[in-house]
């Protein structure tokens, strides 16, 4: 084996305190953290690296980790008799995971795996048991978070029922403009609940939404 040099070292802990400085900045959203809270849940939080198109969890397993996003992208879907359904495509700096069976304890309904290569950190139900044991600031940030993902997936719920096709496919260019050459179409076209053909057909409004537009008349649209 082969003694890490300081350069070595130096250019891991630069990683190591990068991806760390990520999730203290997602978390800063909902909660102020102090030091000594920084350094609580770098302890509990485990580096991974997931090549590409690696199965975090299937269906029928009990999920036991949650993953933050550092670098890389991934599709969360399950199948309807062959037909398969996205629901969820998430990329850097935020959380994902099967989080029914997480906090359940049931069998997943979902497959979560990685459309590139993929680093997380991933915390697992015991560690997090364990925070929450350790301070109740935890069981209420813990809270502040699984809140955001269920508000996350109404916004998605209702999104899909407000918005006809061509606003999702506006909104989602808008929304999520660094996703949009890294996935296939088709699983952008089913995230979105339209038929692949009908995203071809309209996925020109991906293109005339990156560019300068002035005031137009207001155009109707039944689809």
């Amino acid at each position: 084996m082969v003694a890490k040099t300081k350069t070595d070292r130096a250019v891991h802990h630069s990683l190591t305190f990068s991806m760390f400085e990520n999730l203290i900045s997602f978390l800063g959203k909902f909660v102020q953290l102090t030091p000594e809270d920084i350094s609580t849940i770098e302890d509990k939080m485990v580096i991974k690296e997931y090549p590409k198109k690696y199965l975090l969890i299937e269906e029928g397993d009990i999920a036991q980790h949650l993953y933050f996003i550092n670098k890389g992208l991934i599709h969360k879907y399950f199948y309807k008799g062959k037909e398969m359904i996205t629901t969820d495509l998430v990329c850097e700096g935020t959380l994902t995971g099967s989080i029914n069976s997480f906090l359940s304890g049931n069998p997943s309904h979902y497959y979560l795996q990685t459309l590139e290569i993929t680093h997380v950190l991933s915390i697992s139900k015991e560690a997090l048991e364990e925070l929450y044991k350790q301070d109740k600031k935890w069981q209420r940030i813990g809270r502040i978070v699984i809140t955001h993902f269920l508000l996350q997936q109404e916004k998605k719920i209702l999104d899909d029922i407000r918005y006809n096709i061509r606003e999702r496919i506006v909104h989602f260019a808008q929304d999520f403009p660094s996703i949009l050459n890294r996935v296939p179409q088709r699983r952008i076209a089913s995230y979105l609940n339209i038929k692949p053909e009908t995203f071809t057909r309209l996925k020109h409004l991906i293109t005339e939404t990156k560019k300068p537009t002035g005031p137009k008349k207001k155009e109707k649209s039944n689809e």
